[in-house]
C-alpha cells in the first residue's frame, strides 16, 4: 500500500478527495438544505456577474485567434521535429468525445425546443423562432466553449511538451514564480482546486447522462424507477469506466471514442434520411448563416435594458448563455488537460484552428439534424415533441425519435451513445485527476484511478438527488469564477514565455 502512494502528492490527493467526498455525502444526506443553497448561488451569479462571463469568453476567443495567426502559430508543442502521437481522426474523436460528451446528446433536441418555446426575440412557436433556436444553440455549443478549452489546453501543452514541466495547471505559473510553481503551498493550492473543479465538471455530465438514460429506459422500455434507477445507472457506469480508465488511453479511451464516433454518425445519417431531409438542410444552412452574421452582437449581448427578460418572462441570458459559459469553464481544466495530453507534436496554429473549427462544425451539423427534425415535427404537428405545453428535457430526444421509423432501434443506439459518452468523459476525467494528484506523472497507479472513480460516481449521485440540472447550474457558477481568474493568469504566463521563443530570420 505504501508503494502505491509513493507517486501521489498526498496533499492534493487528501485535500481534494476529502472536500469532494464530503460535499457529495453532505448533499446526499441534507438534500433539501443543499438544494436551497444551490438556488441562492445561481441567482447571485446570474443577476450580478453575468457581464464578467460574457466579457471573459470574448477575451479568450481573441487571445486564441491572435496566437494562432501570429508568428507564434508555427511553434510546435514539443521538439521542433516532433510528430503527432495520434492520427487526425483519433485526435478529433477523442477531443470531441471529451469536450462535448453527454451534453451533446442530452441537449440535441431539448435546447432547440426550449428556445422554440421561449425564444429571446422571436414570437414563440413560429418559423422565426425555429431558426433563432438553432442560431442560439450554435452559439452555446460553437466557438466559445472550444476557445475556453483551448485557453487552458494550450498553456498546459506548451509548458509540458515544450518546456518539460509537469502536466499541471500550476506549471503555467512558472513564468511568474519560477521553481515555486513546481512545489510549495501555492502550486498545491492551484492543483488541488483544479482537481476539485475537474471532478465537479465531469460529475455534472455524469449526472445528466444518467437522468437521460433513465428517461430513455422509461420511454422506450417502460422501465420505471425514477431517481433510484438513475442512481443505479451511475453505479453500473462507474464500475465500467473505472475498468476503462485502468486500461489506459490507447486501449480504453481511444477505442471508446472511435466507437462512439461511428454511433453518432450512424444516428445522424439515419435521422437525416428518415426525417425531413430538405427542411434539415434549409434550416441548418439558414441558422448557420445567422450564427455567423450575428456572432459578434450575440457574443456581446448582456440584455442591459431587460428587453429579452421582459419578452421571455425570465432572466434568459443568465439562465442560458451566462450559465453555459460558467459550465464550460468548470470543464476547462478537465478537457484542457486531456486535450493537452493527446496533442504532442501539433503546431500552435494547427492546435487552435482545429479545436475551434472542427468541433464547432460538427456541433452545428449535429444540432441542425437532431434539433431541426424536432422543430419541423412541432411546426407541422404541434404536440408531437412538446408534451402538455412543456419540453421534457430528459426525454425530448426520445420523443422526437418516436415519430420516425425504427424508433426503438435508434433510441437504443442513442442510449448506447450516451453510455459511451458517459464512459469517455469519466474515463478522461479520471486520467487527468490521477495525473494531477500524482505530481504530473502520466501513468499513475490503478488504485488511485479507482478511488477517484468512486468519488466521481458519488458526486454524480449528489447532482441527481439535489435537483439535477439546477444543481449543475449552481455549482458551475460557484466553482467557475475563481478558475476564470486562473485562466487569465495562465494566458498571461503563456504569452510572456512566447516572447522568449527564437525564430529563424
Amino acid at each position: 500500500m505504501k508503494k502505491i502512494f509513493e507517486s501521489v502528492d498526498k496533499t492534493i490527493f487528501l485535500v481534494a478527495g476529502s472536500i469532494t467526498l464530503l460535499l457529495a455525502i453532505v448533499s446526499i444526506v441534507f438534500t433539501e438544505q443543499v438544494a436551497s443553497v444551490f438556488s441562492g448561488i445561481f441567482n447571485f451569479f446570474t443577476n450580478t456577474l453575468g457581464f464578467a462571463y460574457i466579457g471573459f469568453a470574448l477575451f479568450v476567443i481573441a487571445a486564441c485567434l491572435f496566437v494562432s495567426f501570429s508568428k507564434y502559430g508555427k511553434i510546435r508543442l514539443g521538439g521542433d521535429d516532433e510528430k503527432p502521437e495520434y492520427s487526425n481522426i483519433s485526435w478529433f474523436s477523442m477531443i470531441f468525445a471529451a469536450g462535448m460528451g453527454i451534453g451533446l446528446v442530452f441537449w440535441s433536441v431539448a435546447e432547440p425546443m426550449n428556445h422554440f418555446m421561449v425564444p429571446p426575440f422571436a414570437d414563440p412557436q413560429t418559423p422565426e423562432a425555429a431558426v433563432e433556436s438553432l442560431q442560439y444553440t450554435f452559439l452555446h455549443w460553437g466557438v466559445h466553449p472550444w476557445a475556453l478549452y483551448a485557453a487552458v489546453a494550450l498553456p498546459m501543452a506548451y509548458f509540458h511538451f515544450r518546456k518539460g514541466l509537469p502536466l499541471l495547471v500550476s506549471s503555467s505559473f512558472y513564468p511568474f514564480l519560477g521553481d515555486k510553481a513546481l512545489k510549495g503551498g501555492f502550486s498545491k493550492g492551484i492543483d488541488t482546486f483544479t482537481v476539485i473543479l475537474i471532478l465537479i465538471g465531469v460529475a455534472t455530465s455524469f449526472g445528466l447522462g444518467a437522468l437521460q438514460i433513465q428517461s430513455g429506459l422509461e420511454f422506450v422500455f417502460h422501465i420505471s424507477g425514477g431517481t433510484l434507477l438513475a442512481v443505479v445507472i451511475v453505479i453500473i457506469c462507474t464500475i465500467l469506466f473505472v475498468i476503462s480508465s485502468t486500461a489506459g488511453i490507447d486501449r480504453g479511451m481511444k477505442l471508446l471514442s472511435n466507437t462512439n464516433t461511428v454511433i453518432v454518425f450512424a444516428v445522424m445519417l439515419f435521422v437525416l434520411l428518415a426525417g425531413p431531409t430538405l427542411y434539415i438542410f434549409n434550416i441548418t444552412l439558414e441558422s448557420i448563416g445567422d450564427y455567423i452574421f450575428k456572432f459578434i452582437p450575440m457574443s456581446f449581448f448582456t440584455d442591459a435594458n431587460g428587453t429579452v427578460a421582459a419578452h421571455t418572462g425570465e432572466n434568459w441570458i443568465g439562465n442560458w448563455t451566462v450559465f453555459y459559459w460558467a459550465w464550460w469553464i468548470t470543464w476547462t481544466p478537465f478537457v484542457g488537460s486531456f486535450i493537452a495530453k493527446i496533442s504532442k507534436g501539433r503546431t500552435i496554429r494547427e492546435f487552435v484552428l482545429a479545436i475551434l473549427g472542427v468541433p464547432t462544425i460538427m456541433s452545428c451539423i449535429w444540432f441542425g439534424i437532431m434539433g431541426g427534425t424536432g422543430l419541423n415535427m412541432e411546426l407541422a404537428n404541434p404536440g408531437s415533441v412538446i408534451q402538455n405545453g412543456a419540453v421534457d428535457t430528459n426525454s425530448s430526444v426520445f420523443q422526437m425519435l418516436s415519430n420516425l421509423p425504427l424508433s426503438g432501434v435508434i433510441s437504443v443506439l442513442v442510449m448506447l451513445s450516451l453510455l459511451v459518452f458517459f464512459l469517455t468523459s469519466a474515463d478522461a476525467g479520471v486520467q487527468v485527476v490521477s495525473t494531477m494528484s500524482s505530481r504530473g506523472r502520466e501513468n499513475s497507479q490503478k488504485l488511485i484511478k479507482v478511488i477517484w472513480g468512486v468519488i466521481l460516481g458519488l458526486l454524480a449521485i449528489m447532482f441527481i438527488v439535489t435537483g439535477g440540472l439546477s444543481a449543475v447550474q449552481s455549482l458551475s457558477f460557484a466553482f467557475s469564477f475563481p478558475f476564470l481568474i486562473i485562466i487569465c493568469l495562465m494566458l498571461a504566463g503563456f504569452f510572456k514565455y512566447l516572447k522568449k521563443e527564437e525564430f529563424d530570420k
